[in-house]
């Protein structure tokens, strides 16, 4: 475990090393919550609400929505592939730890920066500038903690299934764009699930994405109350351990598969 916890520690004074990105990230993030803000002020006009969320929810959904995704992104498909293409995953895979497991923590180490130096910071100043809803129920953000955690673990596991995929496909940078895209689309990232149309809705209930952003979005703006908040969660703890299946197993089948292309 200690090993593990040192990734964490090792990813974290990395991201550090490179905070300046993130400053500028948060720039990035407000003008595109910006964006969106003006964008559903015009969409709302008159209404007072749509799908049963209000302009105000609706603009602290989309905030949340932006900054939690900040915590639960990761890079690590990407890194799977880099690894596998220049023959660094062989020696990764000899070592003393699960190569898995090392790249779950790596990513919750800069899950965490993301989080303190990105997604904190930058809700505040976006809540200076845009009118934003902070519930003062704090079983709403305990929720909203434990769904946020779940939706990092589910996002991770979609993204070492991409990653696992490069043993196979020797080149999946396709792959990982088509996954990037699919996941901001149906996660409910770009447009809250309840807008899609009920063909899609009930497509989407049958799918992990939903999990990933949402849950915590509509559990914050309190889009979900009561006994839908427990079930949400329960929903993405459901996904979290369906998920693991696919991954066992194409893992045991990636180690057979196994072919260095660099060196």
């Amino acid at each position: 475990m200690s090993m593990y916890l040192e990734m964490i520690r090792v990813r974290f004074l990395m991201m550090l090393a490179y905070r300046t990105n993130y400053y500028s990230g948060i720039l990035i993030y407000s003008i595109n919550i910006g964006a969106y803000y003006f964008l559903w002020s015009a969409i709302y006009g008159n209404n007072e609400e749509i799908q049963g969320l209000s302009v105000l929810q609706m603009t602290t959904y989309v905030a949340v929505a932006w900054m939690a995704r900040a915590f639960y992104f990761n890079n690590i498909d990407r890194e799977i592939a880099a690894e596998i293409k220049d023959g660094k995953v062989a020696i990764e895979m000899i070592r003393p730890y699960n190569y898995l497991g090392m790249k779950t923590m790596q990513a919750l180490g800069e899950g965490i920066f993301r989080l303190l130096f990105f997604s904190v910071p930058g809700m505040i100043i976006v809540a200076l500038v845009f009118p934003i809803s902070f519930s003062a129920n704090l079983s709403t953000w305990l929720f909203f903690f434990v769904s946020l955690v779940f939706s990092f673990i589910v996002n991770t596991q979609i993204n070492l299934l991409t990653g696992i995929m490069s043993f196979f496909l020797f080149n999946n940078t396709g792959l990982i764009r088509a996954k990037r895209v699919v996941i901001d689309l149906f996660s409910g990232l770009l447009l809250p699930i309840s807008f899609y149309p009920l063909w899609a809705q009930t497509v989407m209930t049958y799918l992990p994405f939903q999990a990933i952003s949402y849950i915590p979005s509509m559990i914050f703006t309190e889009g979900f109350v009561g006994k839908e908040i427990f079930n949400a969660v329960l929903l993405q703890a459901f996904w979290a351990l369906i998920l693991l299946i696919p991954i066992r197993l194409l893992w045991s089948l990636a180690k057979k598969q196994l072919i260095v292309q660099g060196g």
